[in-house]
């Protein structure tokens, strides 16, 4: 393929993809204003017109806000891109370093450091001003300046020592190397399953035991039912962030552990939050954790694969707006092109994801209503939907394409049938 060719290629995809979702956020857009006058008839008896409409507005201002970010991710692509940015960044550093390994760190580094600063005036408005106009933001700037700080000391720590050992095997491995980074890179992944609970959470919030005796009986004997073994059921300090709730169990193998959000115990009763936990260990019982984490692993080598092809091509560099080095390794601007253009030519796909991810929803849904009552966990849902101001009548084709969870019609509707 030529320069020319490839780069009318990564322009048509572009013009398409924005264009698409453009066109979904608008759709979505109109469709919630549309049904905001009047709550569902299915949720009528449970959720107020007032609680139905914030609901909608919350939705519709993520929405816009959402149209915003896309813009602007858009053009910070192509000024990375077509416009010369890379190119630019990657001169400059040259400068400095000269060509070799601590060219290609410095590169990555600066890119994600770039990066992040590009989006950061997008994140304070949605945590500050959007969030904070709906009730639920709890953070101050404080917190929110040492979250930053925090992630970017875990990134600099946990990140660059890995962006190294790939790029070492890029250039000292031959033309396998995508197998061999694909093997550090998987056993990364399962390292961090370990490790996150125990060792990188705790960084950003406060994890306390379960001190509510009924409840903690309820759990563990829910536990003994459907055969889960845990190393402990943990609160997570989640109100001093955010007044969304949730709950989740992290971690692998013997290291598993149920996490609750005290916002969430704050508004369930004990039989919803056993219904809700029933639904979590759906997902490990009927091994979807498993199968996410095969799938991951499958696709990240076919990526990788593509990516040691892509590599080679005089092309993939050129046709994005960058000059590849004479005589030196081209590595870490090829993992950054790589990054910044998959989800162009990617995102058609979504629906797929989302057909498997909701498949796994139905089938956690319906185990939670075999071990517990799935009238406990209609009605749970239906707080966490009010709480967290989550639309009840989604745009069909939009949720398609965004959400992993089915609309809460529709798993209100099989769980009902379910129950019956």
């Amino acid at each position: 393929m030529s320069s020319f060719g490839f780069s009318v290629l990564f322009v048509v995809f572009f013009a398409l993809t924005l264009g698409l979702r453009f066109w979904l956020a608008n759709r979505h857009i109109r469709h919630v204003l549309r049904h905001r006058a009047s709550v569902p008839a299915e949720f009528a008896s449970k959720v107020s017109l007032a609680a139905h409409q914030k609901a909608a507005d919350y939705t519709v201002a993520k929405t816009r806000l959402g149209i915003v970010g896309l813009l602007w991710a858009g053009l910070v692509l192509i000024g990375f891109t077509l416009l010369g940015g890379l190119q630019a960044l990657s001169s400059t550093l040259l400068g400095l370093t000269g060509p070799g390994m601590t060219h290609q760190i410095a590169l990555v580094a600066a890119f994600a450091v770039l990066s992040a600063l590009l989006d950061l005036p997008l994140d304070w408005y949605r945590q500050f001003v959007q969030e904070q106009r709906f009730g639920f933001n709890k953070m101050t700037p404080r917190l929110w300046l040492a979250d930053l700080a925090k992630g970017a000391l875990m990134g600099a720590v946990i990140g660059l020592p890995l962006v190294w050992v790939i790029l070492v095997l890029m250039e000292k491995s031959g033309d396998l190397w995508w197998l061999w980074a694909w093997c550090v890179w998987s056993g990364f992944q399962l390292l961090m399953m370990v490790l996150y609970p125990s060792v990188i959470a705790p960084m950003f919030n406060k994890f306390t035991p379960l001190d509510d005796a009924g409840l903690k009986q309820r759990i563990e004997a829910l536990m003994t039912r459907v055969g889960f073994a845990s190393k402990g059921l943990f609160v997570m300090d989640g109100s001093k962030r955010s007044a969304h709730g949730n709950a989740y169990f992290s971690g692998f193998g013997s290291n598993k552990r149920i996490v609750f959000f005290d916002t969430l115990l704050a508004r369930l009763e004990p039989h919803e939050i056993e219904a809700v936990l029933a639904h979590e260990l759906g997902h490990f019982k009927l091994r979807h954790i498993v199968k996410r984490i095969v799938t991951i692993f499958a696709l990240s080598l076919g990526l990788l694969a593509l990516l040691g092809y892509l590599k080679t091509q005089a092309w993939f560099y050129t046709g994005l707006g960058v000059t590849p080095l004479l005589g030196a390794s081209n590595d870490g601007m090829a993992l950054i092109l790589f990054m910044l253009v998959l989800p162009i030519f990617t995102f058609v796909l979504s629906p797929l994801n989302a057909i498997t991810s909701r498949k796994h929803e139905f089938e956690a849904d319906a185990f939670a209503a075999r071990h517990t009552d799935g009238a406990h966990l209609v009605s749970a849902l239906v707080k966490m939907y009010e709480d967290n101001a989550s639309t009840l009548t989604p745009d069909p084709l939009y949720s398609s394409f965004y959400d992993s969870h089915p609309p809460a019609s529709v798993r209100v509707k099989h769980l009902t049938m379910a129950g019956a």
